[in-house]
C-alpha cells in the first residue's frame, strides 16, 4: 500500500486519472490510526461528532474548542491521509475575519491540513479569503446539516440549476474538492462531469469521484437510525456489547481474574 502522504495536489491528480477517492470520519487517535492504516485518502473530523460521540440530535451543538480537541487527536494518529477539520456551526458564518481566524486554528493548533465549510455561492468570499491565507477548503453542497432547520429536515436537495451554479462558484473560488450530500444521482453526475476538482459523495449516488461515510455507521457503532445511503460493513456495536457482557459474567462468577492475571 502506498505510503506517500496524501496532499491536495494528489487528490486533484486522482480526479485527472479517474482514480476514486475514499474519505471517512474519525474523532480520536485510536480510530484515526486504524482508518489511516486501512488506506483511506482523507480523514474528516466531522461535526457529526455531536451526534455519534456526544449524543445530540443534530451536529449544531459542536463547538470550536471541541472540534479542535478532536482534530488534534486525529492528526496525531494519522501518518498518510489528508486530515480535514469540519468547521462547526457559527465558527465562520458571522464574518470573514472570524471564519479565517477559526479556520487557521485548525491548521495551527490542531494539525489539520484543510477545513470543510458548508454552502455554495454565499461562501465564495470566505473560500477566496481562506485561499489567500493559505488554507485549503473542502466545500460542501446539497443537504447541509448545519442548515437543517432552514431546510425543514434532512431532505434530498433537487434544485439542479442552483446546485450546478453553486458547484461552479466554489470551484472558481478555490475549493480543492466538494462534498455532495443528499443529491439525486443524475444531478451529482452532472456536477462531477462539469468540475475539474473532485466530488465526494454521501448519499449522492455512484458517479462522484469519491465517497465518504461516517465511521460509526460503517462499523455499526451508531444504530439510532440508518440513512438510505449507508452501508454497514461490520457490527462492532453488537460485538462490543457481547464482550462487555462476558466480562461482567466472569467477574460476577469469580472466573476473572485467573491466576495468570495476578502478579507474584
Amino acid at each position: 500500500m502506498a505510503t506517500q502522504p496524501v496532499t491536495v495536489p494528489a487528490l486533484l491528480d486522482k480526479k485527472k486519472k479517474g482514480e476514486r477517492i475514499c474519505m471517512i470520519t474519525a474523532y480520536d487517535w485510536t480510530f484515526a490510526r486504524i482508518v489511516d492504516r486501512a488506506g483511506v485518502d482523507v480523514v474528516l473530523v466531522g461535526d457529526s461528532l455531536a451526534m455519534v460521540v456526544q449524543g445530540h440530535g443534530t451536529s449544531l451543538p459542536a463547538t470550536m474548542d471541541q472540534m479542535l480537541y478532536h482534530t488534534g487527536m486525529v492528526a496525531r494518529g494519522v501518518e498518510r491521509a489528508l486530515v480535514v477539520g469540519d468547521m462547526p456551526f457559527l465558527s465562520y458564518q458571522p464574518s470573514l475575519e472570524e471564519g479565517v481566524r477559526n479556520a487557521g486554528r485548525f491548521l495551527k493548533e490542531a494539525g489539520a491540513a484543510a477545513v470543510k465549510i458548508e454552502g455554495g455561492a454565499v461562501r465564495e468570499p470566505l473560500i477566496r479569503a481562506l485561499g489567500d491565507a493559505g488554507i485549503p477548503v473542502l466545500a460542501h453542497l446539497g443537504l447541509l446539516p448545519q442548515s437543517v432547520h432552514l431546510m425543514g429536515g434532512y431532505k434530498v436537495q433537487r434544485e439542479e440549476e442552483r446546485l450546478l451554479r453553486d458547484a461552479a462558484i466554489v470551484e472558481q473560488a478555490g475549493a480543492f474538492a466538494v462534498v455532495l450530500e443528499g443529491i439525486p444521482e443524475a444531478i451529482s453526475q452532472k456536477i462531477t462531469e462539469a468540475l475539474a476538482i473532485p466530488t465526494i459523495g454521501i448519499g449522492a449516488g455512484r458517479y462522484c469521484d469519491g465517497q465518504v461515510l461516517v465511521l460509526h455507521d460503517v462499523l455499526g457503532l451508531f444504530t439510532e437510525f440508518t440513512p438510505k445511503f449507508v452501508k454497514r460493513y461490520a457490527d462492532l456495536g453488537a460485538l462490543a456489547m457481547e464482550a462487555v457482557r462476558l466480562f461482567r459474567d466472569e467477574v460476577v462468577a469469580g472466573a476473572f481474574p485467573e491466576e495468570k492475571h495476578a502478579y507474584r
